[in-house]
């Protein structure tokens, strides 16, 4: 048996009304509505995510495999924040593009995706991270539409969510297909250390 699978960050509750009020204010400028006719399918707030790695289908030995790697690994991975600096379309694979909240990619993100992507391959689970990009999802498009489909210029003065999101865990979710949209059920989640290992002074999650 096999299930499909990502890494991703948790959201705080006041972020995720944040971003739920920047998704209807970008439905309103794409032209779209939250009804069955929208171009983007909205997706429900309450499955907001800032999503670092895909892992594909994945053996249920695996998942226990990665818990250890991942506690082991990660046990004293400081806690940081990062910054919500735009949205736009995302060719997330060939199959899928979504409107996505976007991070900054700045060094700790990255560093930390890198990590995770080296642990799950030590676990033997092939990832492909090249282009890949960290991201909130905030809605899908109807296939066979894509990017391209759309007035992308108008994209240019879409608002920023201009939110800073505390990265303070890292939950490996479950996904599976719903009516309603996709159905994530979390997994494990790894909590990341308060303090530097090299330092004394307490690193403060940034508030949102």
């Amino acid at each position: 048996m096999t299930i499909r699978s990502f890494f991703a960050v948790p959201l705080k509750s006041s972020l995720v009304r944040r971003l739920a009020d920047h998704a209807d204010t970008l439905c309103g400028l794409d032209g779209g509505s939250l009804d069955s006719d929208s171009r983007v399918r909205w997706v429900d707030s309450a499955s907001y995510h800032l999503t670092l790695c895909f892992l594909g289908q994945i053996r249920l030995d695996q998942v226990s495999a990665l818990e250890q790697q991942a506690r082991e690994w990660l046990q004293q991975q400081p806690m940081f924040a990062v910054q919500l600096v735009r949205s736009g379309y995302l060719q997330v694979n060939p199959e899928l593009a979504v409107l996505a909240a976007q991070a900054d990619p700045q060094p700790e993100l990255m560093q930390l995706q890198q990590r995770v992507a080296e642990l799950v391959a030590k676990v033997g689970i092939d990832v492909e991270e090249a282009d890949f990009r960290p991201h909130i999802t905030l809605g899908r498009l109807p296939a066979p539409l894509t990017p391209v489909a759309f007035d992308t210029a108008d994209a240019k003065i879409w608002p920023s969510p201009d939110l800073r999101v505390p990265v303070d865990a890292l939950v490996l979710f479950q996904s599976k297909p719903g009516e309603q949209g996709s159905i994530y059920t979390p997994l494990f989640d790894i909590p990341l250390t308060a303090s530097h290992p090299c330092q004394n002074e307490p690193v403060q999650a940034a508030a949102v």
